[in-house]
């Protein structure tokens, strides 16, 4: 069992990551859940949760409280729910070394939301989403990558692992690709993983 709430959350959700909620397991990995829904289950965190921890990989997890919707600098973000991202979960990002982040399926809300992420949080981010998406997508809004430092964000992304479906079971493939880019990607200290 994923244990990945500190406290009641609010909303609905699916299983135990709810809304607004943090669970601390040290503070090198944490993966990054948008708020649970209609359309955002949480299903694939957990199970990245559950088997980065099972790989060894001591692993938080945060599930956004304002993670639906388009970020105001995105084009479509007139026409929906904005995307945000509390003061406290950006002091909590700040502490960690490496980000796991669960994003969905249609390519400018992805590369939006995570410009948005490290606009704020000065922290190297693997990508996890449904659409297929390239670095190059980033780089050209002027998010930070592992081949471009000529971006804007604080963050930056290092890698992508594209083809995990929202509310869908991870595919064991999909889990083994996100703990080898999670290896190859963590900073290399004795405590990391």
């Amino acid at each position: 069992m994923v244990q990945c709430r500190m406290g009641g959350g609010m909303g609905l959700g699916g299983g135990l990551a709810q809304r607004g909620t943090f669970a601390d397991a040290g503070r090198d990995i944490i993966a990054i859940a948008m708020s649970p829904g209609r359309r955002h289950i949480t299903k694939p965190i957990c199970e990245i949760t559950y088997a980065m921890r099972e790989a060894g990989i001591k692993t938080s997890v945060m599930v956004l409280n304002a993670g639906n919707g388009v970020p105001p600098e995105a084009p479509s973000s007139g026409v929906s729910v904005l995307f945000g991202i509390e003061e406290k979960e950006v002091e909590i990002l700040n502490e960690f070394k490496l980000a796991i982040i669960h994003l969905g399926n249609i390519r400018t809300h992805v590369v939006y939301k995570a410009k948005f992420i490290l606009d704020l949080a000065p922290i190297d981010a693997i990508i996890a989403c449904q659409a297929p998406v390239t670095l190059e997508d980033f780089e050209k809004i002027g998010v930070r990558t592992i081949n471009n430092d000529n971006g804007t964000t604080k963050g930056r992304v290092v890698d992508i692992i594209s083809g995990i479906i929202r509310g869908q079971s991870c595919p064991q493939e999909k889990l083994d690709e996100i703990i080898s880019k999670v290896k190859r990607n963590a900073r290399h200290d004795s405590n990391s993983i």
